[in-house]
């Protein structure tokens, strides 16, 4: 199946370990002139100005499916590239106060 970079840049990456969005796909990292793709990245933590930082690398071979909406890859212990501090609906995951400051 071919996919072109402007279908997968609209599907969304999720892990089949936890279930967890990840995100969409923001890059795909590739050998030039070869060509050979490496895997993709999805956006991490926003910094000052909203620049992109700690974008997460996700290689070719955990790449596990690339569906017709998802993009499912196998990640273990991996949490997903978000600025927020503890899920609220994880087991005492109710968060601080300081966090909204």
């Amino acid at each position: 199946m071919d996919t072109s970079y402007r279908e997968l840049k609209c599907k969304d990456v999720v892990n089949v370990t936890d279930g967890r969005n990840l995100g969409r796909t923001c890059d795909v990292v590739f050998d030039f002139p070869e060509g050979r793709v490496f895997g993709i990245a999805v956006p991490g933590k926003r910094g000052l100005h909203f620049f992109r930082k700690n974008d997460l690398f996700i290689a070719l071979r955990s790449i596990v499916k690339i569906g017709a909406d998802v993009v499912l890859v196998d990640l273990k212990g991996v949490h997903p590239p978000s600025g927020r501090g503890k899920d609220p609906c994880s087991p005492g995951g109710r968060r601080d106060l300081s966090e909204y400051e």
